[in-house]
């Protein structure tokens, strides 16, 4: 038997070196939900039985580190079925390979041509940083901000008067929870209890920025602190000045524009605006308010932030701030009649632009082809399905109450667009239609088009 399963494993590793990356990203993160799947349909991990299609949704949205849920998770699974969640949750949330790539490193120094072309293509990185300093600063910075959260949640629940132990489990779930900007909570109602604790509204902020942040920016502080001839790369920069822009402008448009928190008083006030801009830019997906109340307008200032996302390389989802900045970059350049791309006086490749546009192009026909399936099979406000598309597909997780409404067809078609916005939606278009080795590109015809 044991040398049936060696040769099984044999096997299997040639299969996947034959795989693209995009193709060993998408069953990587297809085989982590099917064994929380599998794990979660257990009686022994329930308190109480849930439909398979339910257990499904779950596990899909801890992978991907979205959050929405169709069932309660304190009320349908016992601790150790929350501990699988959790798992899920940080295995989504640090990537694919990457805690394994660290072993590797901290064992023979060596990282294998394979497992730096997946992670290359999972994480897209400047010149300026190495991948083995990469890979070695996402798990440290993981362990050392999950830890401090973990340690501040405790302090904050039990200052609360919760019992230790539930405390301490509370502490670990929602800080691996937040950090990853996942969303899920054992509370029913997100965290709409402690909407006036600074403490704990501090405390998820922190997390949730710096995950989002992404890696990218902490590997590059990080050598810009041991090394005085490091420089910040222009990623960097750009996604400090976007993030502080969108944040300073949603927190602005929620303070004044939104009914439910224009009639909060003093500090509430400004804390519930910038806590739901904060939530929605970050993709944590957490809530002191019920977004089932907003106005249409802040509903559309909240699919944009949500559309948007942060950084690349971190938790959050979406379509990238540094997405956003290319795109902005060829609208001026054109308008401005510039033959160069620039932005910040700086010239962006060609091939990022064709990254970025292409990125941006599919990520808004997938939201509006899982906004058209969804609407056309179930009676519910138009926005309200927008509002569920963009969260999913954003990783998001925040709703305005109707996941648990949305019929069967309508849940797969979230569990998708969960999906694809974990593995990225170039990385999914390039593993489901890439052209294998053996095929040949067409020959095509060059002819002008008007535009």
């Amino acid at each position: 038997m044991p040398n049936k399963f060696k040769q099984l494993a044999k096997k299997y590793t040639l299969i996947k070196k034959g795989w693209s990356p995009q193709q060993n990203l998408f069953y990587g993160f297809s085989t982590y939900i099917l064994l929380g799947f599998i794990l979660l349909c257990l009686p022994i991990f329930q308190k109480e039985s849930a439909s398979l299609l339910d257990h499904l949704f779950i596990a899909t949205s801890a992978v991907s580190t979205t959050g929405l849920v169709t069932i309660s998770i304190f009320d349908t699974y016992n601790v150790f079925g929350q501990f699988i969640i959790m798992i899920l949750i940080q295995l989504g949330g640090i990537g694919y390979l990457t805690f394994t790539t660290f072993m590797l490193l901290s064992t023979t120094r060596k990282m294998t041509f394979w497992h730096k072309k997946i992670l290359s293509t999972e994480f897209t990185l400047p010149k300026t940083i190495r991948i083995n300093d990469f890979i070695k600063s996402v798990i440290l910075f993981t362990l050392i901000m999950e830890l401090i959260g973990a340690v501040l949640f405790f302090i904050a629940f039990k200052g609360k008067g919760m019992p230790i132990v539930e405390a301490i489990w509370s502490s670990i779930f929602h800080s691996i929870s937040t950090f990853c900007t996942a969303g899920f909570s054992l509370f029913n109602n997100s965290f709409m209890d402690y909407a006036d604790d600074h403490f704990i509204n501090f405390i998820i902020s922190m997390l949730a920025i710096c995950g989002s942040m992404g890696f990218i920016v902490i590997t590059d502080f990080g050598l810009w602190i041991k090394q005085k001839s490091h420089k910040l790369s222009f990623t960097t920069k750009i996604v400090l000045w976007g993030f502080l822009i969108l944040l300073t402008s949603g927190t602005l448009f929620f303070y004044f524009f939104e009914p439910s928190i224009s009639q909060l008083s003093g500090s509430s006030r400004f804390l519930a605006s910038f806590f739901q801009t904060m939530t929605a830019m970050t993709t944590v997906g957490f809530n002191t308010v019920d977004f089932g109340i907003f106005t249409q307008a802040m509903m559309l200032i909240c699919i944009f932030l949500m559309y948007i996302g942060a950084s690349p390389s971190g938790t959050a989802g979406g379509i990238k701030i540094t997405t956003l900045t290319a795109v902005f970059a060829i609208l001026k350049s054109q308008l401005k009649g510039s033959k160069n791309i620039t932005f910040l006086g700086r010239i962006i490749p060609y091939e990022r632009l064709y990254i970025a546009t292409s990125a941006f192009i599919f990520y808004t026909i997938i939201i509006l082809i899982g906004t058209f399936l969804i609407t056309i099979t179930n009676h519910l406000k138009f926005e309200n399905i927008l509002f569920e598309v963009a969260s999913a597909l954003g990783t998001v997780g925040i709703s305005t109450g109707i996941t648990g409404d949305i019929n069967s067809f309508g849940k797969l078609v979230i569990i998708i667009l969960m999906f694809i916005g974990r593995l990225g939606v170039l990385t999914f278009g390039l593993a489901i239609w890439s052209r294998t080795k053996n095929e040949k590109a067409a020959e095509a015809i060059k002819e002008d088009i008007a535009v």
